[in-house]
């Protein structure tokens, strides 16, 4: 696969993901992981994945200047797969640990919040929401996700700042759950996802989905119609023209 590879230690797999410096999110990539996904959960010889990335960042989000030349109904596309992904990720029946070694921005921190634990470098690498900076709104889906994970209020706090946490800020609102350095994450992602993999495989993936079903119930009935909203908001002029002056330095 193009953007994707995966390693296999002591029943834990980790998926590593590299499109560019900054990890840009596009179709191609939702849809590489998705097939990574897949193939893992079918995969009886592993028992927890480790989700991290190469680069620069974690991801910084959508590719948008590649989505700036879709149409409506490509960009429609696009979003209901990704969602789609992280649906599918927060729902995922194994253990998921996020490892993230950068910057983890927009559509990247989406995707860390669906797993299932969250360990961040400290220092200069941030974890936001920040769409509402650049006049993008959210998904429903990704807002039920955040609200299982960090409360009501610190919800409200994220999404209406776009502030970007460094990790030390991040853990005491409940974003992360765990603080490493740069030399220990990935050491310190395995142990934890070797612990989780000694579960019993169907208790742990019926608990989870006892957790979970119900916000993932509320997430496929809400996301449709958010997804339209988002997109609307997408293609509104004052957003077009702050989304026009977003570059990515490959």
């Amino acid at each position: 696969m193009q953007f994707t590879r995966v390693t296999v230690q002591e029943q834990v797999a980790t998926l590593t993901f590299e499109r560019g410096k900054v990890n840009a999110i596009n179709e191609p990539l939702v849809m590489e992981l998705a097939e990574r996904f897949q193939q893992l959960a079918a995969d009886p010889q592993v028992k927890a994945v480790i989700l991290t990335a190469a680069g620069k960042f974690f991801s910084f989000g959508f590719d948008i200047p590649e989505f700036l030349d879709f149409s409506r109904e490509d960009f429609t596309r696009y979003l209901t797969k990704f969602t789609s992904l992280y649906r599918y990720l927060f729902l995922f029946p194994k253990a998921v640990v996020a490892a993230l070694n950068r910057h983890t921005v927009a559509g990247g921190c989406m995707l860390a919040t669906a797993c299932d634990y969250l360990l961040m470098v400290p220092g200069k690498p941030k974890i936001s929401l920040n769409e509402i900076t650049f006049g993008s709104t959210l998904t429903a889906g990704f807002l039920e996700m955040l609200e299982y994970l960090v409360g009501t209020r610190n919800t409200q706090r994220i999404a209406y700042s776009g502030a970007m946490f460094t990790a030390e800020e991040a853990i005491t609102i409940n974003l992360i759950d765990q603080i490493c350095s740069p030399e220990s994450l990935m050491d310190e992602a395995q142990r934890i996802a070797w612990e989780m993999a000694q579960r019993d495989s169907r208790a742990f993936a019926s608990i989870k989905l006892m957790l979970r079903q119900p916000i993932g119930d509320r997430m496929r009935e809400r996301e449709p119609d958010s997804i339209k909203e988002f997109v609307d908001v997408w293609y509104s002029g004052e957003t077009r023209k702050q989304l026009a002056e977003i570059k990515i330095r490959s």
